[in-house]
């Protein structure tokens, strides 16, 4: 048995329908169990009563008398007893026979515990991270990145067939501009983390050529006389300015040799724009220096996302998509609908009209008076958009899965939505429907207002050395005899944890407060608590020379119930947060969990237990909680260390 709380359900249903029967109730009602408020109360709780009371005239309270009487308990291994409080009926498990069954189970399946397999598993695409490759990946977008490890992590346990995807969208102005100033450059190689280098590339060339077009309106504000405008110009000449200068400090050869080479240059926007539409068409040179310079910030997202063992199956160029046609095969489909026209040059999608017609906002649950805004497919230049390309994409992933998930951006979610329409629109219904959007909202630092035009972000480079080095130190002031090595690797894990659990543990539609106090603290919700909690439990069964057979009827104090009750339901919690897409789920158990396991710990000896059964029970115990905390933390991309 791989779910010791179902099994536990299962007696009780077994129970209460011989009762129905001795009865003669034979109303056909689904059997829906819940867990009491307390122990005391019992594991397991149902309000069958209440549903049945309405169709039999009765009182809910005289039937659940009745109803828990017609109960034979004897005839169940796994429950003790039942009883009727007001119209609910409560079980109460035999606590040795639950324990035993719990603990044996969790010892016996070890790594494999808590995961149920899906009864018709899936190919799955979880496509995350997909960040514009002209800067490097920052604590924002990291987000993305940690939050589709962890769902990939998930859908796998449950026993999917899941790849991931990484979508580079190499097409675009901000790729363009950052190629176009590395050819001011010379094309050298990079120097340092290669994305925060394009990075800096891409912004500085922005920040200069703000610079100079204000500049010059400045010129034309003072000879028009227009004060206001003057003004409004200098304040946000010091704005660019203060960022001219925050770039210059970080590379002041590379950014003065672009102030430099832009001061000869008449107009680097047309040159940006060609650049990009020739990118678009194939041609080689474009082709050649595009790709190049892509490639070295990818290089540099592998060396960061390594870092902390986030992985891609497949990383699926943008650009790959429209030079093999399959965007303009979309686009061709698309003008074939009765939902598309041209306005003002351009080739525009009337996304209402579709959904209206295909009555999506109610198959959807969308708001019947959003009014879903047009999609412009193509430019009046011909050059596509984003979303249009995402089209092609989506067609191209349902060649290969049977599910999509797409972690983006909270803001991105009318483009999602139009992108689904769009589907629709083709014929695709059913692919839109498998397409699920996982929206997740910023990260923010308290004082700092990340800006990638401008070059200001802290980078996750920055963020998880920092967090190795603060988990360092606690580390080495709690086990300073560790040899350093050991240290230095435990450190790690911790660290990396604790940035990870950081951005898991939040509802994604909920923003994030960067706050290192709470990132690292070693006291409550926070992977370096969890993982402490994991270093206990084993120190303690380090500690223990040998294990007394155990007597599990003697682990009847509340707490222990309480921990026995919390390890029978990580197999419920694991399944239901897959099917929710909930990270966050597991990471409030495996806290929760090693709370109770905390104060259990606290007022109860383990290794001095008297008698020797319940010694034995109790080590029991302390694998089991051992094994489970280090079964959610997996799932999630964190490791649990032995020691700390």
């Amino acid at each position: 048995m791989s779910n010791p709380l179902e099994e536990l359900r299962g007696e009780c249903r077994r129970l209460l329908e011989g009762g129905l029967r001795s009865l003669s109730i034979s109303e056909p009602l689904e059997l829906v169990f819940s867990k009491p408020p307390s122990l005391e109360m019992g594991e397991v709780s149902t309000s069958i009563c209440f549903r049945l009371a309405s169709k039999l005239h009765r009182s809910p309270r005289e039937l659940a008398s009745e109803l828990a009487s017609a109960l034979d308990a004897s005839s169940s291994q796994l429950v003790e007893s039942v009883e009727a409080v007001g119209g609910y009926i409560n079980f109460h498990a035999d606590i040795g026979e639950f324990s035993r069954l719990t603990l044996e189970t969790v010892l016996k399946l070890d790594e494999e515990y808590g995961f149920l397999k899906a009864e018709r598993p899936e190919r799955v695409m979880v496509e995350h991270t997909s960040a514009n490759p002209n800067g490097p990946i920052h604590i924002g977008n990291a987000r993305n990145s940690i939050l589709g490890d962890a769902l990939a992590r998930m859908l796998k346990r449950r026993g999917h067939r899941v790849v991931i995807h990484f979508y580079v969208d190499d097409m675009g102005r901000q790729v363009a501009m950052a190629t176009y100033g590395w050819r001011l450059l010379g094309r050298p190689e990079p120097k340092g983390p290669p994305d925060l280098w394009v990075g800096t590339i891409y912004a500085s060339v922005n920040v200069i050529k703000e610079v100079k077009r204000l500049k010059r309106e400045l010129e034309e504000a003072k000879t028009l006389k227009a004060y206001a405008r003057v003004s409004e110009i200098n304040a946000q000449l010091s704005h660019y300015a203060a960022a001219a200068q925050e770039l210059r400090e970080r590379d002041p050869q590379l950014f003065d040799r672009l102030l430099e080479a832009l001061e000869d240059e008449e107009d680097p926007d047309g040159a940006i724009s060609r650049l990009n539409a020739e990118y678009e068409r194939g041609e080689p040179e474009a082709k050649r220096d595009v790709r190049r310079l892509v490639e070295y910030c990818l290089k540099g997202f592998k060396e960061a996302l390594g870092e902390i063992g986030i992985h891609f199956d497949s990383w699926d160029y943008e650009s790959d998509l429209v030079w093999s046609g399959a965007v303009d095969e979309v686009i061709n489909r698309l003008r074939r609908t009765p939902y598309t026209r041209f306005e003002d040059g351009a080739l525009v999608l009337d996304c209402e009209a579709v959904a209206r017609d295909l009555k999506l906002k109610e198959r959807w649950g969308i708001n019947p008076r959003y009014e879903i805004p047009e999609l412009v497919l193509v430019r009046a230049d011909g050059t596509t958009l984003y979303t249009t390309r995402d089209i092609a994409y989506s067609l191209w992933k349902f060649e290969r899965v049977d599910r999509v998930i797409n972690v983006i951006g909270y803001e991105q979610s009318t483009a999602q939505l139009q992108l689904r329409i769009a589907l629709a629109a083709l014929g695709h219904v059913d692919i839109a429907d498998r397409q699920r959007h996982y929206a997740y909202k910023f990260v923010t630092l308290p004082g700092l207002k990340m800006s990638g035009r401008l070059g200001r972000y802290v980078t996750l480079r920055e963020v998880v050395e920092k967090a190795v080095e603060l988990a360092y130190r606690e580390v080495d002031a709690r086990s300073p005899g560790l040899p350093e090595g050991e240290k230095r690797r435990i450190a790690e894990m911790v660290g990396h944890g604790a940035v990870k659990y950081a951005l898991l543990s939040v509802d994604p539609m909920k923003t994030v407060v960067f706050d290192w106090d709470r990132v690292l603290d070693f006291e409550r919700n926070s992977a370096p608590f969890i993982q402490y909690s994991h270093a206990r439990a084993c120190s303690i069964l380090r500690k223990a020379e040998d294990r007394p057979e155990p007597d599990y009827g003697l682990l009847r104090d509340v707490k222990e119930r309480e921990l026995i009750y919390l390890i029978a339901s990580f197999p419920d919690v694991f399944q239901e947060a897959v099917e929710a897409l909930s990270p966050q789920a597991i990471a409030s158990y495996a806290n929760q969990l090693a709370d109770k396991f905390n104060s259990f710990y606290a007022s109860h000896p383990v290794l001095k237990a008297e008698p020797e059964g319940l010694a034995g029970a109790r080590l029991m115990l302390v694998d089991a909680v051992r094994i489970v905390l280090r079964n959610a933390l997996s799932v999630l991309g964190i490791e649990a260390p032995e020691r700390m």
